[in-house]
């Protein structure tokens, strides 16, 4: 069984058991949170579309840590104009572990 869903303006494909990074969230480490953005659900017979969100499914997670990115370098560059500007950036994530998927 699977489910497609969204957070912050991105979709991702979840199944239990999976831990995945999304953008952000305000809860606590240890704290289980419900996801009701639900997309699409599969249950490995049939699937389940939303318009734009399947009514009554919801996805159940547990936040496991929260943290940083890797840093990537953003340049800015024009050649002959004595032009260069340099930045770093870190995105936050928020990890979360899938414990169920309720359809």
């Amino acid at each position: 069984m699977y489910a497609v869903i969204k957070s912050g303006g991105k979709q991702y494909k979840v199944s239990k058991g999976q831990t995945l990074r999304l953008e952000k969230l305000p809860e606590e480490v240890g704290k289980a949170i419900e996801i009701e953005e639900v997309l699409m659900v599969h249950d490995g017979k049939s699937h389940q579309f939303g318009t734009p969100y399947v009514k009554g499914a919801k996805v159940l997670a547990e936040v496991t840590e929260h943290g940083r990115g890797k840093k990537i370098d953003v340049v800015k560059f024009k050649r002959r104009k004595q032009y260069l500007k340099r930045q770093g950036h870190r995105q936050d994530y928020t990890a979360v572990t899938i414990t169920d998927i309720k359809a």
